[in-house]
């Protein structure tokens, strides 16, 4: 394969937007023009090389970013096919990182979708360059001035039109061009245009757009400005200077056409990515753990970012990553600088799809794959040998979703636990965890889709049945008054026996609590449990009643109650114990039964206190067409959702609530069904709050049967 050894001739562009705009069919249709195949695939005959991976088969989407490159003349052009699906933001955030310039394809029947505006918050603090690519066209219900205007509407005049249709709709073959001011015709089926004049009935459309495009550029530079007050027009040269710095510096966002499924477009695309926007040298340096700058110098200490780990059924791991600086060879040995581990990559590729495209070298600011790397993960980065710079690593979003899963059979428990944290390493955004307070395996994540992906994959390659299930709540137990109890713990089975007494008082804790009355208080001990809130411990004892070396087994015992309350087994949390009085024996004395005597007067004195059920609340917040804010707050009100308000964003609408954990299950799938996925929320934990009387009896009395049992 041909060694690209200047920089300045990489361009590395990122395919992104909502579901079904287009971006593979545009990948494989850049990929056919720069000769690397000699027909194009389609997501339909599956056969494109970048949706390769049998579930995307199978659903007819991508759910992987998929790294290929194809060339135009002298330029290689690295791309990425990010999924349009908000359940896989881990795949648009790495990607994101690494490459340089965002081409955000745009469904031109709907134009700008929520699906855009959730890409946009992920793009947002890279500063990235952005291009819109109005795509499919070629649909009868295509309408191209109403995407422009829903672009526009959100991002002004930034989003400028360099090329509009002709003829949009089943018979689209002509675009406009306001950079060459021409007008492309292709062929049936699509291919090579023939370049001809702007027809006499569009000039003046076409006169008034590559005005304003050229008052945009002029307004990227101080210089361009002054004279374009003065002549009202730029030359090409001129404009050339104020496009790459308007684009670069986020004052322009072009918007082209495309039909990518007829081939037409595509080309000029490709020229004008070439030609006009940033390449990995002019892109602000990356930054280092300490932040510092690496730049983007092909003559300097090789550094690698691994962005990306996949695992291979067949290949093993495949780690892809970024050329940060200086030039890598194949055959190198590395230094792991987050680990201090040595890596030697005996070979270095090109990935295109599945298929591997084995290179001598690669330099600063080309992206590039290993496989069977030893110990190297995501976010890692690779240094000459003995080197430690680190790369500041790439924030990914928390879960917003959480179900357990279990194994069919119990033989295929561990293995599944085994490949489960397998998935993590190619999905940061994917957590899983043995839940010792709920005694599930709960695996978490962005979506359901995400997640059925994981059972999807468990079932396909390891033949390991699982299902996933409902979780458990992480609830909590507490009290609202001041009780007493007392508990004698009596054994004598031959020998040695067991006897214990202990008085008790509870009491509800509070930062600010005085200490309890009635009592002398001879120490206080304060102690933050590790699921939250606090148990405070008084030591009341006076008179020797209870030995001091008794009182740690009492507070043993207390802790294990508090470990599974008595409501329902759940933790429980802020509470105030006072050990005020007791008896003990002189022989039979011993810590097991002071432990057990605490444990059974805490529990007596809880249920005696009021107890209260208290559950997670969430902060979740819809992003959603103001046509269907009726529809999803109805929803939500049916999931005692408490709505905060709703603020307008751009051209949709934020609801922002409070919503019981307990609510929220399914809630993913559940929101894509009413709104036929144009919607997306995120949810963070909010607090813990009260369960209502009716619900708390229920859990309280399901409980209790279980005990039982």
């Amino acid at each position: 394969m041909k060694v690209y050894n200047d920089s300045k001739l990489i361009k590395n562009v990122l395919l992104l937007g909502a579901p079904k705009s287009g971006k593979t069919t545009l990948a494989e249709t850049m990929y056919f023009q720069g000769g690397h195949i000699n027909r194009m695939g389609t997501v339909e005959d599956k056969n494109t090389v970048s949706d390769f991976h049998d579930i995307e088969h199978e659903r007819g989407n991508s759910v992987c970013a998929t790294s290929l490159h194809t060339t135009w003349k002298d330029y290689k052009i690295n791309m990425i096919d990010v999924p349009g699906f908000d359940d896989f933001v881990g795949e648009l955030v790495s990607s994101i990182r690494v490459m340089d310039t965002c081409l955000m394809t745009v469904n031109s029947q709907h134009g700008l979708e929520v699906s855009h505006e959730v890409i946009w918050n992920e793009i947002e603090p890279y500063n990235k360059p952005v291009m819109f690519i109005m795509n499919q066209l070629d649909h009868s219900k295509s309408n191209f001035d109403g995407a422009v205007s829903s672009v526009q509407e959100r991002f002004g005049l930034k989003a400028t039109v360099f090329q509009f249709p002709v003829n949009e709709g089943e018979n689209f073959n002509q675009i406009v061009d306001l950079v060459d001011m021409c007008m492309y015709e292709y062929p049936k089926g699509g291919g090579n245009p023939t370049k001809k004049d702007v027809p006499a009935e569009l000039s003046d459309k076409a006169n008034e757009l590559r005005n304003t495009f050229i008052e945009k550029v002029a307004e990227s530079d101080e210089e361009l400005m002054e004279i374009y007050f003065e002549n009202e027009t730029l030359d090409s040269e001129q404009i050339m200077k104020g496009l790459k710095a308007g684009i670069l510096n986020r004052e322009i966002y072009p918007v082209f056409c495309v039909s990518s499924k007829y081939n037409m477009g595509v080309n000029r695309l490709m020229e004008f990515v070439c030609t006009t926007i940033p390449s990995p040298c002019d892109m602000s340096a990356e930054k280092t753990g300490d932040d510092s700058d690496i730049v983007c110098d092909s003559n300097g200490d090789p550094v690698l970012f691994i962005f990306k780990t996949l695992i291979d059924p067949f290949l093993g791991k495949v780690s892809y990553f970024k050329v940060l600086s200086g030039t890598m060879k194949a055959g190198s040995e590395m230094t792991n600088s987050v680990l201090s581990d040595n890596e030697k990559l005996n070979q270095i590729f090109v990935m295109d799809g599945k298929n591997r495209n084995s290179v001598d070298e690669l330099v600063a600011g080309d992206i590039g794959a290993a496989v069977k790397l030893k110990t190297t993960k995501t976010n890692h980065t690779l240094v000459k040998k003995g080197g430690d710079i680190t790369v500041k690593p790439i924030e990914f979003p928390t879960p917003r979703i959480q179900l357990a899963i279990e194994a069919e059979s119990k033989n295929d428990s561990e293995k599944m636990v085994v490949n489960l944290r397998e998935m993590t390493q190619e999905d940061p955004t994917l957590h899983v965890e043995f839940s010792k307070e709920l005694k599930q395996l709960l695996v978490s994540g962005q979506g359901e889709l995400q997640l059925d992906l994981c059972r999807w994959k468990l079932n396909h390659y390891e033949k390991i049945n699982a299902t996933f299930i409902r979780p458990k709540i992480s609830y909590r137990e507490t009290i609202q008054t001041e009780s007493s109890s007392s508990y004698r713990h009596k054994k004598q089975s031959g020998g040695a026996g067991q006897f214990g007494e202990v008085h008790m008082k509870v009491l509800p804790y509070s930062a600010d609590m005085a200490n309890p009355t009635g009592v002398t208080v001879r120490n206080k001990e304060e102690h933050e449990l590790p699921w939250g809130g606090k148990l405070c411990f008084f030591n009341c004892i006076v008179g020797g009643v209870i030995d001091a070396r008794f009182i740690p087994s009492i507070m043993k015992g207390i802790m294990e109650k508090m470990e599974e309350g008595p409501i329902t087994g759940s933790y429980a949390r802020d509470v105030a114990v006072a050990v005020y009085d007791g008896k003990m024996h002189p022989v039979d004395s011993n810590d097991m039964a002071f432990k057990i005597a605490g444990r059974m007067a805490f529990k007596d004195a809880f249920l005696k206190a009021k107890p209260k059920l208290l559950e997670p609340i969430y902060d979740i917040e819809i992003l959603v067409p103001e046509d269907l804010v009726g529809d999803v707050m109805s929803d939500l009100q049916g999931r005692r959702s408490v709505i905060q308000g709703i603020d307008s964003k751009n051209n949709f609408q934020v609801i922002r609530a409070k919503t019981p954990l307990s609510e929220l299950y399914k809630y993913s799938t559940s929101l894509k069904s009413i709104t036929q996925g144009r919607a997306a929320f995120t949810t963070k934990f909010a607090e813990y709050s009260s369960v209502p009387a009716e619900i708390q009896g229920k859990l309280a009395e399901k409980y209790a049967t279980v005990e039982e049992k």
